[in-house]
């Protein structure tokens, strides 16, 4: 077993904002203390008001918004993207959004050297972290390049007052996901062992109250927080066979980002929890609950979250290529991982039962 005080941590280089208001307040003050002159706003179509606002407010030195990102950043997506950074001379990009957003910015960086600026509108932690991801022919590869990681950060807790209760709860689930493959991962310190309990807690307590109050200033401020605190756990380890499969799903089977981690993430934990007790313990403590996978189950069930592949719209033929894929190439994972072993895990969160 590893030697808890037996680690390395690398801090990431980034500056954090986090107040109410601070998209509209903070976000251009960011942008001229990295020198920026000439920036492309990125967004989905359903931010793209909210990318607008962030626009204005950052008046001449907006030279543009491009209002296409895609879930799972498709190489034609990213294509666009970057031609339009380069026609418009831009020196610097700022996505608005969720991962999509950041997903897109992320892969300009990589391919223009540009400097990024994240204001996340969701609980995804994307821009925590230096990983990057592209679907091309059907399949979703992702890399590590310091190069993504957003220069600055800024969260504004008001920027999801109008997330959907059911967004806010999968994306919040997702976030749950990344602190808890951290708590089992090869290079996990005591400081992320730190967040990652942290974080899982303060999202289980603050998803039920936003769920109850979506307009809760004080509930999407805890949320974002314990996204904040998951997040950074995601960019300073190495993710495992829970975020392996989940990349399949996505990337291959086109099934939604936020609620396949939610699906997926109780039978994952069940299938490690006895290759990493440590780990699952801490899950249970962050929940107050004697089982971490049944309470992560559960807590999706609170939530009226979904909780099976199918009710995602997954073909039940299409589990065994799915165990096939996630096992094609080497990853870290406390537990082996077999073909057998992730089709029997597969079928489990196919069928929506609670994990054994």
């Amino acid at each position: 077993m590893k030697d808890f005080l037996d680690f390395a941590y690398d801090a990431q280089p980034m500056r954090v904002v986090f107040r109410p208001g601070a998209a509209l307040t903070a976000t251009a003050g960011e942008a001229e203390r990295l020198g920026l002159r000439r920036v492309l706003v990125l967004s989905g179509a359903r931010g793209a008001d909210t990318a607008q606002a962030v626009a204005d407010s950052l008046g001449e030195v907006c030279v543009g918004v491009h209002a296409e990102a895609r879930m799972h950043v498709p190489v034609e997506v990213a294509d666009r993207a970057v031609e339009l950074a380069r026609t418009l001379g831009a020196d610097g990009c700022v996505a608005v959004g969720g991962g999509s957003a950041v997903g897109l910015g992320k892969v300009i960086a990589l391919r223009t050297g540009l400097p990024l600026i994240a204001v996340p509108s969701t609980y995804s932690g994307s821009e925590m972290t230096p990983v990057w991801g592209l679907t091309e022919h059907g399949a979703k590869r992702t890399g590590r390049d310091p190069a993504v990681l957003p220069r600055s950060v800024v969260y504004d807790p008001e920027l999801t007052l109008d997330l959907p209760v059911p967004l806010s709860v999968t994306s919040g689930i997702n976030a749950i996901a990344h602190a808890v493959e951290a708590l089992y991962a090869p290079d996990t310190s005591p400081l992320i062992a730190m967040m990652a309990e942290e974080g899982v807690g303060v999202l289980a307590d603050a998803l039920p109250d936003l769920a109850a109050e979506p307009r809760s200033s004080e509930a999407r401020s805890r949320a974002l927080y314990g996204a904040w605190l998951c997040g950074t756990c995601l960019g300073g380890t190495t993710m495992g066979l829970h975020h392996k499969l989940c990349h399949v799903l996505g990337g291959t089977f086109g099934l939604p980002h936020a609620e396949t981690h939610t699906v997926v993430l109780p039978y994952a934990l069940a299938y490690n929890e006895a290759a990493a007790p440590e780990a699952a313990a801490a899950v249970a403590r962050a929940l107050d609950a004697e089982e971490a996978p049944r309470a992560l189950w559960n807590l999706a069930r609170r939530l009226d979250a979904p909780r099976s592949l199918a009710e995602l719209g997954l073909n039940e033929d299409d589990l065994a290529t799915a165990a096939a894929q996630a096992v094609s190439q080497a990853y870290a994972n406390p537990r082996p991982v077999t073909e057998d072993g992730v089709l029997a895990l597969l079928r489990a969160a196919y069928s929506g039962t609670p994990p054994t």
